[in-house]
């Protein structure tokens, strides 16, 4: 038997959902009894609100047409993927629960897709502390977390270091979604899978860019922080694994994810950070100095925007790629506007590497009050414009407001929420946001 062969076994049995499955009872997730007893339903798209333009589900079962089949089928998408294959995008992956309010067993407060409606599904759950912490770790790679995350580091910490990082994670980000709807590989089968969280549950699967995420930002984070602040280098040493593995094993425990997912992610992040990152600092040095540098933007951004939406159907990865690349443009040109009325000066290179500051009373008040103001500003702003661009939209295209879910669901209204919504959020933390520091003198 060849290498090649060899490898593609072994991709197989990566990619088996049974275990994900295995994995999850090992940690204590199993289906509820009257469940796990009944056989597989047929998919018959009832029970549903299929995004707009859906023809069919992207749900499979082994051995059906366009799904993956048993390890060792001469069709597993495993061993080749023809161009341009795979079911639609949009539409429920793996044969979720359907939607509805979480029955008793179910695992916490299940998080809900607001495009779909769909909930996780009920679970059995005998470990809590693993529940408990495999949940942060996927909240590592949600919005809530950017949207605290990267205006920390901008407003409290250090904004050269918070600017670099959005630009990495942009276009880690990009070019994995982009890859998703290349390959077209499902999600996991359920059952034997648990989902326990499905809100990225209608986008393809491979490779896991909650794994890119995970394992991009802390490596950055000790590539732009060792050498520009004293610190011991086993620190970040301890704090990259232990980041991407939380990150990548709480993706399999949720059921969202195959292990060949993870290790792909793991492998095309690298990848990425190997070819990409020695262009970081030029990146950043234009965004902040070159005079038609924010019509740039906004044009590369736009055109990889439309680049990626022609690459498949319309699903909720197409809102997630118009979020990542809206917020990398307005962080990029309210960075540019800020450096050009010195706002968010960055220290001199002839004082590097920078000590940290003895932590007081007034350091931490500052930082607190600071995170405070900025991040109810940055929501409000954030409500203000998804209030003003969804209706705007609707009126612009014909498209009925009364149900926002449902508008939502039609690509000429999310892209542009997206878009400009989170490219506003972005200015905002670059620059509305240190205006109001300066001016209130907590800069």
């Amino acid at each position: 038997m060849s290498l090649r062969q060899h490898l593609v076994q072994l991709a197989c049995r990566l990619q088996e959902p049974q275990k994900v499955a295995s994995f999850q009872r090992l940690c204590g997730v199993e289906a509820p009894p009257t469940r796990s007893a009944d056989p597989p339903r047929e998919e018959d798209g009832q029970g549903e609100a299929p995004l707009v333009g859906d023809v069919r589900r992207r749900g499979w079962s082994p051995g059906t047409a366009g799904g993956p089949q048993p390890p060792g089928h001469d069709r597993n998408p495993s061993a080749a993927k023809v161009a341009g294959g795979g079911a639609p995008n949009g539409v429920r992956n793996g044969l979720a629960a359907e939607p509805g309010p979480a029955a008793a067993w179910c695992a916490g407060s299940p998080r809900r897709n607001s495009l779909t409606g769909e909930e996780g599904q009920a679970a059995h759950v005998s470990n809590w502390p693993l529940y408990y912490l495999f949940s942060f770790g996927t909240e590592l790679g949600n919005e809530l977390f950017y949207i605290i995350f990267f205006p920390f580091w901008i407003w409290n910490l250090d904004a050269v270091v918070g600017r670099r990082l959005v630009v990495i994670w942009v276009l880690v980000m990009y070019l994995g979604q982009c890859t998703k709807d290349i390959i077209r590989w499902p999600r996991p089968a359920s059952p034997p899978v648990v989902k326990l969280e499905v809100f990225y549950n209608s986008e393809y699967s491979m490779p896991s860019t909650h794994a890119m995420s995970g394992t991009a930002i802390p490596i950055a984070m000790v590539l732009l922080t060792y050498g520009r602040w004293q610190y011991p280098l086993a620190y970040g040493l301890i704090l990259i694994p232990c980041w991407c593995s939380l990150v990548c094993i709480s993706r399999i425990y949720m059921g969202m994810h195959s292990i060949l997912d993870i290790i792909a992610g793991f492998l095309y992040t690298i990848l990425i950070l190997a070819v990409f990152y020695p262009f970081v600092d030029l990146i950043d040095n234009f965004n902040q100095t070159h005079k038609y540098a924010p019509l740039i933007i906004i044009g590369l951004h736009l055109a990889l925007g439309i680049f990626s939406f022609t690459l498949d159907t319309w699903s909720t990865s197409r809102g997630d790629t118009a979020e990542i690349l809206g917020s990398g443009a307005g962080i990029a040109c309210g960075s540019h506007v800020s450096h050009s009325m010195g706002l968010l000066l960055d220290p001199p290179l002839d004082i590097l590497p920078l000590a940290r500051p003895p932590i007081t009373v007034m350091l931490l008040g500052k930082a607190i009050f600071r995170i405070l103001i900025g991040m109810v500003f940055v929501l409000v702003v954030r409500d203000i414009m998804k209030k003003t661009t969804i209706p705007l939209a609707c009126k612009i295209f014909n498209i009925p407001c009364d149900d926002i879910r449902k508008a939502r669901q039609h690509m000429e209204v999310e892209l542009p929420y997206r878009y400009i919504t989170y490219g506003v959020v972005g200015f905002s933390i670059t620059f509305f946001v240190p205006y109001i520091f300066f001016f209130i003198g907590i800069s």
